[in-house]
């Protein structure tokens, strides 16, 4: 083992890297005069998913005797071969010192190599410095080389300087150039070559192939070119049609007829002529005709291309080759002493305007001296800016300050400088930057002269120091007239603390003002509260501490509603607008809310009293009253909520008829008769005063609910009511006639659902007609069973039927006193509810078996639907409405 020499080794590790680690350090002294050799070397290989790479620094300095005289040399070696970047990076110093006298060579060489997607390069660089003496005389060389090789090819080839670019004064900016394709001094792209040589009149022009080019339209990537007119004339001499007929093939070249700067033009007074592409394999034909009435031209106007005198026509895209021809069926032979010529040919649109002259006589052919201008587009190659950009070796935009747009007219490209710049994108460093400030003085920037700074790509408009407010671009500068700080910042100091009271002025009315209106609030509540009896209600209350009725806030109900929101409204009738109340109450969710109306305010003290009375109402047949709150201007009430339809609904709207069966119908008839007997044998007994159809609700097994009784007045045994309500078709005449609300006002409404029931009718046609007197005169014409509705109307059903209709019968007696009561009624309903019997007793002598004689098909008469209102009527009402329930 060498003295001095330090191995170690790190071995592979494993995983997503391959990491190898070698490094070997070996110092030699040699005697008491320093000799000295000093190696270093590193090895550094990783080779893993993304980067493998090799390192390697060799250093070796050699020191000899106490003069110092020594040899440095340092190589470096980097290789990273990973995706995206490969390179090979090589650096050697050497340095020599030669005794005291500190004579001296320096070498430095530097290469470097990349290779990867977008930029291949070979860097090199080598420093030679020799010094020589303490006199310092030295001799230094540098050499630089640098070459840089685009992605997979070459970048396009530059143009010559020698290139001609111009001819016979027409421009001829690269791409396009004179001479051929293979030029040694590449004038031009690739198929964009063009000719310099004389024209017909022996002047100097630029030609693609025998066409003369007009002029080159750089940054719209068009050209203007000359073609020849078609003729059809007639030959005075021969007598006969000559016709002279022209075609332009630009087929593999750059070029396609502009779709957008054309037309194909027609001039004659008998001309049809056609335009198309190539014969057999073409896809495009079109034509254009050009009449004058019996040759009269009196009527033809200048500018005027409508067909008289004059056509034209667009032709499509990608249009590339083109031919025109006559047809021999429209010709000048007859009218050639008025216009003997036809005309035609694809003209660019901008050039031509119609004459009057041009169909009566050689004018325009002679304009244009028998070839007129046409607009060709052209593009660079086949591809989109997107593919071209793949291929940076035949990409022709080369300016790094140019952008690309795909051909409008087919496949390809064209280039254009970016904004702010101009002049030419298809050569290096060809767009210059635009000096807005000096380019028009016609058209300063600025709205403020003297303030315009160009930019690259760009101007900025900068107000002077002196006048440093405003703005340059569209307004003006002003002097700065800021008030200096010493008077600011007392101003600032004062504004603050101004504000700052102002705001605490502010937050305190506002307080204040809150609390106006919350105590407000709070003592319109409290009032409300106490008129409607709120605190008799609180007391009996506390005696009774195992109610379950409940009082809630007004914040509550609010809430429960979103504030009475539309939304929210399940019902409306004539005793109040119902809710749906969303988390009031945790056992009962949701719940119904209504706001009562229309009650006796006579009463408000008395209403608490009555609330807690109904809150004992329980029966499985009653809607629950849950709680109410007092605390508005009217008594709003909070029940249970009942999900599905009404009774309403079932008989008048379900379509499907095998839920109405007559047991369900009985069943629903006996519960409501039960709710309501059950209501009028209360120690306190509850007149309902508005029975109908609409207020049954149904369960999901369709078991009935009484509903709309909670704002009902409640009666002691021989009290009567004083406010005439309900709803036309159910009110009871008696009542009506003696506004006085009894328990035989709820059985005659009663009477009036069970008719419902039997004939699927409602209880007031639309054309007001009552369904009480059509049960009776069916009754006394004896057609009954016209009447009964055809889905229960069979034979089974005829004795149960009948017996259901005689109990109607009795309920809707004109004298209450002679109607059964309630509880008669539930009775009966009850025994005829269960299973149907064929010889069961009715109430002795109301409907004798005679009624089944006449029979009717239809069942379904003009009745209406819609669910009844409940009204209230007054004395006026009331009397007008006795007089007509008289007659």
């Amino acid at each position: 083992m060498i003295p001095g020499l330090d191995p170690t080794e790190i071995p592979t590790t494993t995983g997503c890297k391959d990491l190898q680690y070698v490094q070997v350090n070996a110092h030699t002294r040699i005697g008491p005069g320093l000799e000295s050799l000093d190696l270093q070397v590193n090895a550094h290989t990783r080779i893993g998913p993304g980067l493998e790479s090799l390192d390697l620094q060799v250093n070796a300095r050699t020191r000899i005797g106490p003069g110092l005289e020594s040899l440095d040399l340092q190589v470096n070696a980097h290789t990273r071969i990973g995706p995206g970047l490969e390179s090979l990076d090589l650096q050697v110093n050497a340095h020599t010192r030669i005794g005291p006298g500190l004579e001296s060579l320096d070498l430095q060489v530097n290469a470097r190599t990349r290779i990867g997607p977008g930029l291949e390069s070979l860097d090199l660089q080598v420093n030679a410095h020799t010094r020589i003496g303490p006199g310092l005389e030295s001799l230094d060389l540098q050499v630089n080389a640098h070459t840089r090789i685009g992605p997979g090819a070459l970048p396009p080839p530059r143009p010559s300087s020698s290139c001609q670019r111009t001819c016979g004064g027409v421009d001829i900016p690269y791409p396009f150039g004179i001479g051929p394709d293979d030029s040694p001094d590449h004038c031009s792209l690739p198929r964009f070559n063009l000719s310099c040589k004389d024209n017909v009149y022996g002047v100097l022009r630029p030609f693609h192939k025998d066409v003369e080019i007009l002029d080159i339209l750089l940054q719209q990537g068009q050209a203007r070119m000359r073609m020849d007119m078609s003729t059809y004339c007639y030959n005075t001499s021969t007598k006969d049609m000559r016709y002279h007929i022209w075609t332009l093939n630009l087929t593999g070249t750059p070029y396609r007829f502009s779709d957008t700067g054309n037309l194909f033009t027609v001039v004659g007074c008998r001309t049809l002529a056609y335009i198309g592409d190539e014969d057999n394999v073409g896809k495009y034909m079109s034509g254009c005709v050009s009449m004058c009435r019996r040759g009269d031209v009196s009527s033809l106007s200048n500018g005027s291309c409508s067909g008289i005198g004059c056509c034209t026509t667009a032709i499509p895209k990608g249009l590339q080759y083109y031919q025109v021809w006559f047809d021999q069926g429209f010709n000048t032979s007859e009218i050639y002493n008025t216009s003997r010529c036809s005309y035609a040919a694809l003209v660019e649109a901008s050039s031509f305007t119609f004459l009057t002259s041009y169909a009566t006589s050689s004018a325009f052919f002679d304009a244009y001296g028998g070839q007129p201008p046409l607009l060709v587009d052209w593009a660079i190659g086949n591809e989109t800016c997107e593919a071209a950009k793949q291929n940076p070796g035949s990409y022709a935009c080369v300016d790094n300050r140019s952008e690309c747009f795909n051909s409008a007219n087919g496949p390809g490209y064209i280039c254009n400088c970016s904004k702010g710049f101009q002049g030419n994108p298809y050569l290096v460093d060809g767009c210059k930057d635009v000096d807005e400030c000096n380019d028009d003085p016609a058209k300063y920037p600025c709205s403020v002269k003297g303030t315009c700074k160009n930019t690259p790509g760009g101007y900025e408009c900068i107000c002077p120091p002196h006048y440093p407010k405003g703005n340059a671009y569209n307004g003006t500068c002003e002097k700065d007239q800021t008030i200096p700080p010493k008077v600011t910042i007392p101003i600032g100091i004062f504004a603050l603390v101004l504000v700052g009271l102002l705001l605490f002025l502010g937050k305190e009315w506002i307080k204040h003002k809150r609390r106006i209106v919350r105590q407000e609030y709070l003592s319109k509540m409290n009032e409300c509260f106490q008129q409607n009896g709120g605190q008799l209600l609180m007391d009996m209350m506390k005696v009774e501490s195992n109610i379950s009725f409940q009082l809630y806030d007004r914040e509550e109900i609010e809430l429960a509603t979103n504030n009475f929101h539309s939304s929210s409204v399940i019902g409306e009738g004539g005793q109040g607008t119902v809710y749906i109340g969303q988390n009031l109450d945790e056992k009962n969710n949701p719940v119904a809310i209504k706001i009562c109306k229309g009650y006796d305010e006579s009463r408000r003290m008395e209403f608490g009293k009555e609330l807690l009375i109904l809150s004992r109402v329980k029966h499985e047949n009653i809607v629950q009253l849950l709680g109410c709150s007092l605390q508005f201007e009217a008594p709003v009430l909070v029940y249970e909520y009942v999900p599905n339809q009404t009774l309403h609904y079932l008989i008048h709207s379900q379509d499907d008829a095998s839920i109405r069966t007559l047991k369900v119908r009985l069943k629903i008839a006996s519960e409501i008769a039960s709710a309501l007997a059950y209501l009028h044998s209360l120690n306190h007994p509850v007149f309902h005063g508005d029975v109908k159809s609409v207020n049954i609700l149904l369960s999901h097994d369709l078991s009935a609910k009484v509903s709309d009784f909670g704002c009902s007045m409640i009666r002691s045994g021989n009290e009567t009511a004083q406010v005439v309500k309900g709803t036309m078709g159910y009110l009871d005449p008696e009542y009506l006639m003696n506004f006085e609300l009894t328990d035989k006002s709820d059985v005659y409404s009663f009477g009036v659902v069970l008719l419902e029931l039997l004939t699927r009718r409602t209880a007031l046609s639309k054309t007001k007609e009552c369904l009480v007197s059509i049960f009776m005169e069916a009754v006394k014409e004896d057609k009954l069973w016209d009447l009964i509705d055809r889905e229960i109307a069979n034979q089974e059903n005829m004795d149960i039927v009948l017996q259901v209709a005689a109990v109607a019968s009795q309920c809707l007696v004109i004298t209450g006193e002679h109607r059964p009561t309630m509880s008669q009624i539930a009775e009966e309903l009850h025994q005829l509810a269960g299973p149907i019997p064929h010889n069961s007793r009715a109430f002795h002598g109301v409907i004798s078996m005679h009624m089944l004689r006449g029979r009717s098909s239809n069942n379904t008469s003009d009745y209406s639907t819609s669910e009844e209102i409940t009204t209230y009527y007054n004395l006026q009402k009331k009397a007008s409405m006795s007089i007509e329930f008289a007659r």
